[in-house]
């Protein structure tokens, strides 16, 4: 009996996750019924075993560029062992050749895989994949429920839905708007509610809307349509806008223990009204890229449109006011950072009152205006490590591979480094988080906060930006502790007697059975570390 395996990979593996890698589920609900229940394997867990890879089996692997070699080692393993091997990702759409060459890929899935992959499964069944299939970019009506069921549910703390597809901004380091494009494609609420509600039956209360952009329409995007009288665009705005507060509603209805978490741009702390219905909505934090503190950062990242300086701190605390608490994301290593940069942005996070914070180091990710810069700048005298070109850096063994990728006016990658895990010591003292842990409203809870604070710091900075390979493995060993610790206060009883309102359109099962294969670069997280945003 042919088997299909679908592949998250990995090279930490913790044995309990933050978060579900949501596209393995939702690709598993695309897999036809022909090819049986799929094989999932979560490498952020404990990486795959091949042994249970058999000879015409069929191993999809989605990458992203932080674990595209890793993957690219899992595809040549299945491929050694007579399966067919398919990649897809946003890695994979944007080097389709990569994978067949580094990953001894049959076939590549281009854009979303909703409706590809199932396309792809029968043709391996049949002995006959193509080569290249194009996803394109699916209508929200599309977006499919995930298999749930094929969960182990005492792996995962929080689970994970998406609500809408693409991000309207520009940002230079981000490369959705250009993947996933700039026109938000939005999935029907009452498909949304319905996933929410089966997590709650299994024992779900905590759940990351894992979306590019919650709030995707701003009140500045409506004043400017308003004021060019274009009333085909306002329209279209303030439609979106109300199937946002219509899905905010609706959220609000569910059981109040359940605790969601999104991302969305720093705009939306202008936006008392919206804020307000995602704290009713019980969206208790949102992820907010701040990047920068000063204006030459921002204007450095295309991010003008953020607040620097005191205005920031204000803006931030607005979020909190209205009940909303921030992650906020930072970004050192800018061309305009200077050794104070590092010191300044930690009060800053202090002194606005962000819940979590995560400090990383600008990397140039494939299919963003930063990359393309870059690539043209390293064309004219290329830089080597061992024979591999600095601009495909995610071919570079982990144990040797840079951190820093483009030279900085005034200091050394290892300076950057270093100052920016000190950043993140400062942030994540046991002091600093304790005095935050007050914003929850139970001593469970707030035990609940320490242990993910601690965990997240562990799994992100101490594995991710120490060169030390001794602090890496020691993080490691205490992430998979802290982890197995923390799972447990995140576990809820199941609540089987839920149901969903019933609801007044007619919707087909068919729209609800087709996933997305393309995922975004990974965002690094609480509530997302081994995954995306």
């Amino acid at each position: 009996m042919v088997s299909v395996h679908l592949v998250n990979p990995s090279d930490n593996s913790f044995g309990t996750a933050v978060i579900t890698p949501r596209w393995l589920f939702v690709l598993a609900a695309a897999t036809p019924s022909a090819a049986g229940d799929p094989i999932l394997v979560d490498e952020s867990l404990e990486q795959i075993d091949p042994q249970s890879i058999m000879p015409g089996d069929i191993v999809g692997i989605s990458v992203h560029t932080g674990n595209a070699l890793r993957g690219y080692h899992v595809g040549r393993i299945a491929r050694s062992r007579g399966a067919w091997v398919v990649y897809g990702g946003i890695h994979a759409t944007l080097f389709p050749e990569e994978a067949f060459d580094r990953g001894e890929a049959h076939a590549v899935v281009k854009g979303d895989g909703d409706i590809a992959w199932g396309k792809v499964v029968t043709d391996c069944l049949a002995g006959t994949p193509g080569k290249i299939y194009e996803g394109g970019r699916i209508e929200g009506s599309q977006f499919l429920a995930a298999r749930w069921d094929l969960m182990p549910r005492d792996k995962y703390m929080w689970a994970s839905v998406q609500t809408i597809r693409g991000c309207p901004k520009h940002c230079s380091f981000c490369s959705v708007w250009r993947t996933d494009g700039q026109q938000p494609r939005q999935r029907q609420f009452q498909s949304v509610i319905d996933e929410i509600v089966n997590l709650r039956q299994i024992g779900f209360r905590f759940i990351a809307l894992a979306d590019d952009n919650f709030y995707p329409v701003t009140l500045t995007d409506l004043r400017l349509a308003r004021e060019q009288n274009n009333v085909a665009k306002l329209e279209e705005l303030t439609a979106i806008r109300s199937e946002r507060f219509q899905l905010m509603a609706e959220l609000a209805k569910l059981p109040k223990d359940m605790v969601f978490f999104t991302q969305i741009t720093m705009e939306a702390g202008e936006d008392g009204e919206y804020l307000d219905a995602m704290r009713k909505a019980n969206i208790k934090g949102a992820l907010v890229g701040v990047e920068a503190v000063t204006p030459e950062g921002l204007k450095a990242v295309f991010k003008d449109f953020n607040y620097s300086g005191d205005a920031l701190a204000k803006q931030l605390q607005t979020f909190k006011k209205h009940g909303v608490h921030v992650l906020g994301s930072f970004i050192f290593g800018l061309p305009t950072d200077k050794p104070a940069t590092f010191d300044a942005t930690v009060e800053m996070a202090l002194k606005a009152g962000v819940t979590f914070a995560q400090f990383v180091m600008m990397t140039p990710f494939p299919g963003t205006i930063d990359f393309g810069r870059w690539e043209k700048e390293q064309a004219k005298n290329p830089t080597l490590v061992g024979d591999v070109p600095i601009t495909r850096y995610w071919l570079i063994p982990t144990e040797v591979r840079p951190k820093m990728f483009t030279p900085h006016p005034s200091m050394s990658s290892g300076e950057i480094s270093e100052r920016t895990q000190k950043v993140w010591d400062r942030f994540y003292n046991w002091t600093a988080i304790w005095q935050r842990s007050a914003c929850t409203p139970t001593l469970r809870a707030r035990i609940a906060f320490m242990f993910l604070s601690k965990l997240y710091r562990q799994m992100y900075a101490g594995t991710g930006i120490s060169t030390d390979s001794a602090r890496r493995k020691k993080s490691k060993t205490a992430a998979r502790w802290t982890a197995k610790q923390c799972r447990k206060l995140f576990q809820a009883k199941p609540m089987p007697e839920l149901r969903s309102p019933a609801w007044d359109l007619a919707f087909s099962s068919a729209n609800l059975r087709r996933p997305a294969f393309l995922g975004t670069q990974e965002t690094p997280s609480p509530f997302n570390v081994i995954t995306k945003p």
